[in-house]
């Protein structure tokens, strides 16, 4: 079963149009946002906290599950369109 890691930098209605069009895909088992591990240092006591160069787009990691190779291409197609028409931006972490 491949699995497609993605990596979404936009807002929380980008991530979700994102997942809902893939999860529509027939051979996709699953397409969900996971728990982001990535330390983020960012400190709330910063004198930096609360500029406007610190309130971007959230950062979103997807994972979908996919019934094959096929379906997971089509997968990244898909991510890169939505994306696209979103302004969002998207890293396909495990590129074929």
């Amino acid at each position: 079963m491949p699995t497609v890691h993605l990596r979404l930098t936009g807002s929380a209605d980008d991530a979700r149009a994102l997942i809902n069009t893939i999860s529509s895909l027939e051979g996709v088992d699953s397409a969900e946002e996971i728990a982001d591990l990535m330390p983020h240092l960012d400190d709330d006591d910063s004198s930096s906290a609360g500029l406007p160069d610190d309130m971007g787009p959230g950062f979103h990691a997807i994972e979908v599950e996919t019934s094959n190779d096929t379906v997971a291409q089509r997968v990244r197609e898909l991510a890169e369109a939505v994306a696209r028409d979103a302004g969002a931006a998207l890293e396909i972490v495990d590129e074929l």
